[in-house]
């Protein structure tokens, strides 16, 4: 692909007021391949939560886009991620997800390693006639380049030219904290997720995640459901909140480095929260403020592969890229470890509500995700005007809630609910840009 073509798909004037993302980003082959290469390869990317792998020997079988990732944890309690492919013939070690196990055993040909990647037996060496040359080889599984964990949320990278995971999460860190310190004991994903594909590409997930702006034409159903529930009919038990009195709420965006963001909105029904029976004790451990802003709605992306939405219940989503045109889903819901039973319950129901397969929210995005993908095909359609909302509202470096917390975002927007701001997804792709067009020439990730 020529360079100058690459440029030419993120067209960033901010100057001028322009911000445009060409369509072929989201269904050209070629470009697809490069990001595979470019960004997956050559960055940090979300692998797993602490909490997945918690006792010596848990494993859990994970991926960095196509390339499989063996997450495990050994017996002296240390965290190691491995390529999953057995060093004889490649072979995929683990047939299913996550277990327990000391010793993983390959299906193909009985090569056997230890939880800490060791390799302790090749099936029948002795009389396998091997040479020195083999004996002198490492047997071991390969671990991947680079492995940190911030807050229990684990990251990897297949290249080993990457920022010191804290340098990456950046300023964004602050709003990532005000989900993981939410519980006294920490952070866990509730047992069971979910997982699903749809047939569009990975940015359009990417994308939503922090798109305010489709809520009141894709949900009309939930939204015409929680009108009636304010009533009192339907399920009481979900707790789910009066977006009428949403739309009145002052909210904004924060654009941050890396290709990170965070959209946020008061809340004004701040008991339908679980956390907030408990909310004297998180006060009494991290502050006032920051307990506060725990229970705002916040949705936080963290580039290229984590999503952590806290607007219904707290939800932890993961995606895989697996063609120009077919992303795998992800996620789990997200609570304190220790949390008493009615508060779990409370936020199991939330969760299922909204983000459940069968819920009110995910089918309808995922059909429109699709339609969009569809939409792609139509030859005149070149540059999509999906990503200029808010831009006269944006403030460079932090507004006056930034400095009184104390980050420093690349960009802030601050407004009522309506603006609906898209100015989220602006670090996304100047970050695609810059990770892309560096791959095309030959430079690396973060020269």
């Amino acid at each position: 692909m020529d360079i100058f073509k690459l440029k030419s798909y993120v067209d960033d004037r901010p100057s001028e007021g322009v911000f445009r993302v060409h369509k072929d980003v989201y269904a050209c082959p070629e470009v697809f391949e490069h990001e595979m290469a470019f960004i997956f390869e050559r960055t940090w990317a979300f692998l797993g939560h602490e909490s997945q792998i918690a006792k010596p020997h848990d494993w859990l079988a994970t991926h960095i886009a196509r390339v499989p990732v063996l997450l495990t944890r050994d017996a002296g309690n240390q965290i190691g991620a491995f390529y999953n492919a057995c060093r004889h013939k490649g072979a995929r070690l683990t047939r299913t997800e996550t277990g327990n196990k000391k010793y993983h055993v390959c299906p193909y040909h009985g090569w056997c390693y230890s939880s800490n990647g060791h390799n302790i037996d090749i099936k029948d060496r002795k009389d396998g006639c091997y040479t020195p040359a083999f004996d002198r080889d490492s047997h071991d599984l390969l671990p991947i380049a680079r492995l940190a964990s911030y807050k229990g949320l684990i990251f990897g990278s297949l290249s080993a030219d990457v920022p010191p995971l804290q340098s990456f999460l950046g300023e964004l860190r602050f709003f990532l904290d005000l989900a993981m310190e939410q519980g006294e004991h920490g952070m866990e994903l509730v047992p069971g997720r979910i997982e699903y594909a749809y047939d569009a590409n990975w940015k359009m997930q990417l994308d939503n995640g922090t798109d305010a702006y489709h809520l009141t034409s894709t949900h009309t159903s939930f939204l015409d459901v929680m009108a009636k529930r304010s009533t009192g009919e339907g399920n009481q038990e979900a707790k789910q909140f009066d977006w009428q009195k949403r739309y009145a709420q002052e909210g904004g965006d924060f654009q941050f480095a890396h290709g990170h963001s965070v959209i946020w909105l008061n809340q004004a029904e701040v008991a339908k929260r679980p956390i907030f029976p408990g909310i004297a004790e998180v006060q009494k451990r991290v502050g006032a403020e920051r307990a506060e802003w725990m229970l705002k709605l916040r949705n936080i992306s963290i580039f290229p592969n984590l999503q952590i939405a806290d607007s219904t219940s707290l939800l932890l989503r993961t995606f895989r890229p697996l063609s120009v045109n077919r992303t795998e889903m992800r996620y789990w819901c997200m609570a304190p470890v220790g949390e008493a039973p009615a508060q779990r319950a409370w936020r199991l129901r939330q969760f299922e509500d909204f983000f459940n397969v069968s819920g009110f929210a995910t089918p309808d995005d995922t059909v429109t995700y699709e339609t969009c993908q569809a939409g792609f095909a139509a030859k005149e359609l070149d540059y999509l005007q999906g990503h200029s909302r808010g831009m006269a509202a944006l403030q460079a470096g932090p507004n006056d809630i930034a400095s009184s917390l104390g980050f420093n975002p690349v960009a802030s927007v601050k407004g009522k609910f309506l603006v609906q701001s898209e100015t989220s997804f602006h670090p996304v792709y100047r970050e695609w840009s810059r990770l892309m067009q560096a791959g095309l020439a030959g430079k690396g990730a973060y020269e």
